[in-house]
């Protein structure tokens, strides 16, 4: 049962959040706040597993208030600003909801921490001995089971917070690592790291949009320190 903190200085887009969270089977709490003080003072004392937090908001914006916290929980950022979008993959939050939020965007955000949460226990790992593939192949091991990932299965990689979400067309596995871990054992003859959270398979790009690539309709952000790099690789592939 999740415990959700709902942040936000407009008591409105609480509300809204709040009746969306109520509808939600697996949602054991919900605490709301006007500003981010309070809710500081509140996560000092008490453990929540998912925010919901606003970035604008007086005193302390929600990007200033996400990096005092030394363990953040899953955070969904929602704003009514579409370009903090890609600072928020950089502080690691794992959605980003855009006002007014209709309720069908929200339950694809709900939809995203269910399957991270529950993907993250059963506690996978990458075994190191490669296994044969057109471009190399890797054994997953969870629980009793031996899955064997082939490169050129994976799509993407996300990192998020101590983990790396690895998407292939018809799953995701959950991986404790960090993003350079799997940078490493990924091949970067077909893989290429685009920004602080993701490296994205080459050959699966459908096409560049301004500050970002797209996967099989996924958005994935091109880092500000990333952008020349992957504007030349992807221009000389055309």
């Amino acid at each position: 049962m999740l415990r959700c903190v709902v942040i936000d200085d407009e008591s409105l887009a609480r509300e809204v959040l709040e009746g969306y969270l109520n509808r939600v089977d697996f949602v054991g709490s919900i605490r709301q706040f006007g500003n981010a003080r309070d809710a500081l003072d509140y996560l000092k004392s008490h453990e929540a597993d998912v925010l919901f937090l606003d970035i604008e908001m007086p005193e302390m914006n929600g990007i200033e208030f996400l990096k005092t916290l030394p363990q953040p929980p899953l955070t969904v950022f929602t704003t009514a600003y579409r370009d903090y979008a890609f600072e928020g993959f950089e502080l690691g939050v794992i959605d980003f909801l855009l006002k007014p939020i209709a309720y069908p965007r929200f339950w694809l955000a709900i939809e995203k921490i269910r399957d991270f949460l529950a993907l993250k226990e059963q506690n996978a790992r990458l075994e190191d001995r490669p296994a044969d593939g057109p471009l190399g192949a890797v054994f997953v091991k969870s629980g009793v089971q031996r899955i064997k990932l082939q490169f050129e299965e994976v799509t993407y990689i996300q990192g998020l917070k101590d983990y790396a979400i690895i998407h292939t067309d018809t799953r995701k596995i959950v991986l404790k690592g960090s993003i350079k871990a799997m940078q490493d054992i990924f091949p970067p003859s077909h893989f290429v790291r685009v920004h602080k959270s993701f490296i994205v398979a080459v050959s699966r790009v459908a096409r560049i949009e301004r500050n970002r690539l797209v996967i099989n309709q996924n958005q994935i952000p091109i880092g500000r320190n990333y952008k020349e790099e992957v504007e030349k690789l992807f221009v000389q592939k055309r």
